[in-house]
């Protein structure tokens, strides 16, 4: 009996000592994609990023345009010329094609540092923000409600607010 006893008040401890962790766990949530998108610094980035992007596209339009003419040129001369010609003229107008494309799997993999690059600081400050004001309101967890990102409901305290004001936006 007295074992009983025992084990009782011990799980009504433990019982108790859960409930009072759990009470005092605070969760808050933010749409974390919407406010690093209402930065002036992603606008900035965006449009640096998309004057690098047509950088490229109109060099690689450049490049296709003269293929292009060459191979216009080259189909046209293409019965004057002896087989030996016409088969250089081929590998010429292959090797344009592997550049071109070389090119524009160059120029993507330097938009992709180039982006990485740019907005790395702007993802640092938000969530650097985000954490400074969640551990200022006593928030022990945030949640991205960003749609996709596995938050079913988002009740709670929204930090968006917050965090805007203490961004200065």
């Amino acid at each position: 009996m007295k074992k009983m006893k025992t084990l009782l008040v011990a799980m009504a401890l433990f019982v108790g000592a859960t409930s009072f962790v759990n009470a005092q766990s605070k969760i808050a949530h933010i749409n974390a994609q919407e406010l690093i998108e209402a930065m002036p610094e992603y606008k900035a980035a965006q449009s640096q990023l998309e004057k690098v992007q047509k950088t490229y596209d109109t060099e690689i339009k450049a490049m296709a345009k003269e293929l292009e003419t060459k191979m216009t040129q080259y189909d046209s001369e293409a019965s004057g010329k002896t087989d030996i010609e016409n088969q250089k003229r081929v590998e010429e107008v292959q090797g344009m094609q592997n550049n071109i494309q070389a090119y524009r799997q160059q120029a993507l993999q330097d938009l992709d540092k180039k982006r990485t690059d740019i907005f790395k600081p702007i993802l640092e400050k938000a969530q650097s923000t985000i954490q400074k004001v969640a551990k200022a309101q006593g928030y022990q967890y945030v949640l991205d409600s960003t749609v996709g990102s596995g938050v079913i409901l988002a009740d709670g305290k929204d930090l968006m607010a917050d965090v805007k004001k203490d961004l200065g936006m």
